[in-house]
């Protein structure tokens, strides 16, 4: 992380401007607000939009599974340290998820195990370890030992496939690539028979709306009928697995909120902003708030019921400590964005009542 020397200038995610620059092989990488470090800072937003509760988590390019084994578990446990010390800064409304060394699947169990004991609600993975997908022996081996432990997982996508240069262009990584390694990464869990191996109780989010998914599920299932080399190793068509995990709400479009719910069901999509950064949603919990299509309760389940469940924390709360009470975390090294949250009232919990959802 470079926080001296020229910044860019202009506002980078939730009309904040650049506080550092986060770095890449010693190259600048990602213009980042100080939201990403300071909790007054982020406190403040979340008031803004009023949201009491996030789940925080590392930016994927923190994960560092090209790295030795040695760095890449020090990396993990250092942001992790650093992701509690955000919480117990700021009275209980944040909750993190932990990262962990996945290209050494007995280290990333041991830190999993260390980091639910020290307070974290789950962990967050990257959507493959190099050319390993989720359906892969390893990962799943990993994915059965959270499910014994009972920690919820967030896959984000990274690290995207360049496709020999054609996604370079316009930021065609994030708005291709991103929902095309989504898609990858379910329909490997699905084809390769992952979820056959995995047990129902493990509670597994992809970011996202789950990608390109539920657009392309049709397809997917017609190929399964139709040519039996398209079904893997997979004991029952895609369409089967809908209750085997969940998504986020970060589609950013009312018609594709609608086809999502209606492909995943209420009960399976959760809040997701991708806060603090500059593709993620500049009006927190406005496209599930707005849509006409969702009723008063599956409004309540997405904007916090479903996330409450799924990682384990409390819905009802009080509303933050007054913010001169809260203390910001020193500057340089964290780097969080938000997965979910839950939103209240300045009172109580908005989930109290339909009418409660109106900002």
């Amino acid at each position: 992380m470079r926080h001296s020397g020229q910044l860019p200038t202009g506002t980078f995610g939730y009309d904040r401007s650049c506080g550092a620059m986060l770095m890449s092989g010693g190259a600048d990488f990602r213009p980042v607000t100080s939201a990403c470090w300071d909790v007054r800072a982020r406190l403040d937003d979340l008031d803004r939009f009023g949201v009491h509760s996030q789940i925080i988590s590392a930016t994927p390019i923190l994960f560092q599974w090209d790295r030795s084994r040695e760095a890449s578990l020090d990396v993990a446990r250092h942001f992790n340290d650093a992701a509690l010390e955000m919480c117990s800064a700021s009275h209980g409304r944040l909750h993190a998820l932990c990262q962990v060394p996945l290209n050494h699947v007995d280290d990333a169990c041991l830190e999993l195990e260390r980091s639910m004991a020290n307070g974290h609600v789950g962990v967050q993975i990257g959507n493959h370890v190099g050319a390993r997908d989720l359906d892969d022996e390893g990962v799943v081996t990993f994915l059965q030992h959270a499910a014994a432990l009972d920690a919820a997982v967030l896959v984000h996508p990274w690290d995207m496939d360049p496709l020999s240069g054609r996604l370079a262009r316009h930021m065609m990584g994030w708005t291709v690539g991103m929902p095309m390694e989504t898609h990858l990464s379910i329909v490997a869990m699905i084809l390769g028979g992952a979820f056959d191996r995995l047990p129902e109780s493990l509670r597994i989010c992809f970011a996202h709306g789950g990608g390109a998914f539920p657009f392309l599920l049709g397809r997917l299932e017609n190929a399964w009928y139709q040519r039996s080399i398209a079904r893997g190793s997979s004991m029952h068509p895609p369409s089967h697995y809908l209750d085997r995990f969940s998504v986020d709400s970060a589609v950013f479009d009312e018609r594709a909120l609608r086809l999502l719910v209606e492909t995943m069901g209420p009960h399976r999509v959760m809040l997701g902003s991708d806060y603090p950064f500059p593709l993620g949603e500049q009006d927190i919990g406005a496209l599930v708030r707005g849509c006409g299509h969702l009723s008063d309760i599956e409004r309540r389940m997405i904007l916090g019921g479903n996330a409450a469940s799924f990682f384990g924390v409390p819905l009802m709360q009080q509303h933050a400590a007054p913010r001169h009470q809260v203390v910001a975390t020193p500057p340089p090294l964290r780097a969080q964005q938000s997965a979910l949250a839950a939103p209240v009232s300045h009172a109580a919990s908005r989930a109290t009542a339909p009418s409660d959802y109106t900002p």
